[in-house]
């Protein structure tokens, strides 16, 4: 028996992995979280399968829950929205699993930042302008940020920000940002990314607010860096026809022919 972490992905039922599809077929149990992870979804349960929303739920009833099918020998699909490697609070049902002896397994998902690039026709990442992507939040009841993960420290490198979580602070967000910034960069905030509803407002940081509407109040991303202005005079190299790579080599006095590596 083991219980298998996956990955619902955004929003849209069709952005699940194939392996996470088929365990949610091949397990009698599934526990998922209601309020983000699509119902379409259990449509792969198999006939008969135990289906637990666990919104309303404590981990103390979502353990016993994987106790029980433990204990009956029942595969259970854990089903979690976007990918399980950030704010999933699966560290805490796993090390609970654990102590209990039951066997787990992790499958990744759709992010909800890939998500929203996605809608926003965007790469987040371009040459002379941002090559990091930083994904945040700002405090919350469930969790406190460390010290020193801070927007503030976070601007400071100039890279793209994906702040999760936070939308209900726009105002303060803005605010830290704008020193950094600068009140003409981008902005984009993306409200339930993939799901038949999802909603995109661009702006800049000295328009965004304004642009909001009442009901995007929750389960929405704000994407911040001069990234999303798809604006740069500077090219990669990877499909320069002077780039010297391993399935494309090129002569010795080739500009790139000394990249080795990732770089080749």
């Amino acid at each position: 028996m083991t219980v298998h972490f996956i990955g619902a992905g955004p929003g849209a039922a069709d952005l699940i992995t194939l392996r996470g599809r088929d365990l949610i077929a091949s397990c009698p149990v599934c526990l998922y979280a209601g309020s983000l992870v699509p119902e379409a979804l259990l449509s792969h349960c198999p006939e008969g399968a135990r289906i637990v929303n666990t919104a309303p739920m404590d981990l103390d009833a979502i353990i016993a829950e994987c106790v029980t099918a433990h204990a009956a020998g029942q595969d259970v699909a854990r089903l979690h929205s976007g990918d399980l490697s950030v704010w999933s609070a699966m560290g805490e049902q796993m090390a609970r699993l654990k102590a209990e002896d039951i066997p787990v397994s992790v499958t990744p998902g759709v992010p909800a930042f890939a998500a929203a690039a996605a809608a926003l026709e965007s790469e987040l990442t371009l040459p002379g302008v941002a090559q990091s992507l930083v994904l945040t939040r700002t405090s919350g009841r469930a969790s406190a940020m460390p010290e020193g993960e801070t927007l503030d420290n976070f601007a400071r490198t100039g890279a793209t920000l994906a702040i999760h979580l936070s939308i209900h602070r726009l105002d303060a967000v803005v605010g830290e940002l704008i020193p950094h910034y600068g009140a003409d960069c981008p902005v984009a905030v993306v409200f339930r990314a993939t799901w038949p509803d999802e909603a995109v407002i661009r702006g800049t940081l000295a328009t965004i607010e304004a642009a909001m509407t009442d009901t995007i109040n929750r389960t929405a991303l704000i994407l911040v860096g001069p990234a999303l202005a798809g604006e740069t005079d500077v090219r990669s190299a990877l499909y320069s026809s002077h780039y010297d790579r391993r399935y494309r080599p090129q002569s010795a006095d080739s500009p790139f022919s000394s990249l080795t590596g990732d770089d080749a």
